[in-house]
């Protein structure tokens, strides 16, 4: 597989979180900044200016590039811990606290199954660093989220192939904050659905 048919780590997330936002993004280029993505992106240049460093036997290494040629996937790394005792353990830091999707998690074992498959060593664990909280989440990378991985990657290659548009998200709560609102327009979609659910029900022919 070539660099640029493989799928960015990042698309796994998006997918997880809204495939229509994935495929504005991934596949016509749209993105839009607003104060959450802003606050994201100046965080991730934040860790992305730092280069390694080792501190009580642990040498970590910011922005690391990862890829998995068997599930045709890349991305990078915003920390990867390295233990004296051999351990890796890669770190992402997200804005914000914690959401209660699987989105930032999916993203977190695609970069362990990536390492794993780099460097040949086990990545049982990881976690998310969240900023408000500045606190660590941790993540256990269970053989369920390994398996999603697999799953989402495949489906994010199909969505992109397809080259069609998907419908809005069902659950609304994702909508508010999502930078792309204003592209996506969820509510004008959404409707048109409905006029057309209606207009096909209203034609069908009455029992006999």
């Amino acid at each position: 597989m070539q660099d640029e048919d493989r799928i960015p780590l990042s698309a796994l997330n998006q997918f997880s979180y809204c495939r229509r936002r994935c495929y504005l993004i991934h596949a016509e280029g749209e993105f839009k900044e607003n104060v959450h993505t802003l606050r994201g992106t100046h965080e991730h240049q934040r860790v992305d200016s730092l280069k390694h460093e080792v501190c009580a036997g642990i040498r970590v290494e910011y922005s690391l590039p990862v890829w998995s040629r068997g599930l045709g996937l890349s991305g990078t790394c915003d920390a990867v811990e390295f233990h004296s005792d051999g351990g890796v353990y890669p770190v992402e830091y997200k804005h914000g606290k914690r959401k209660r999707w699987l989105n930032d998690d999916l993203q977190l074992a695609a970069q362990a199954v990536c390492l794993e498959e780099t460097l040949g060593r086990p990545v049982p664990k990881g976690a998310i660093y969240h900023q408000q909280s500045r606190r660590r989440r941790e993540v256990v990378i269970d053989d369920a989220l390994r398996q999603a991985v697999e799953t989402v990657a495949q489906e994010v290659r199909s969505l992109l192939a397809g080259k069609k548009l998907p419908p809005p998200v069902d659950d609304t709560r994702r909508c508010p904050e999502c930078s792309l609102r204003d592209i996506c327009q969820p509510e004008i979609a959404r409707a048109s659905a409905k006029i057309v659910e209606m207009n096909e029900r209203l034609f069908e022919p009455e029992d006999t």
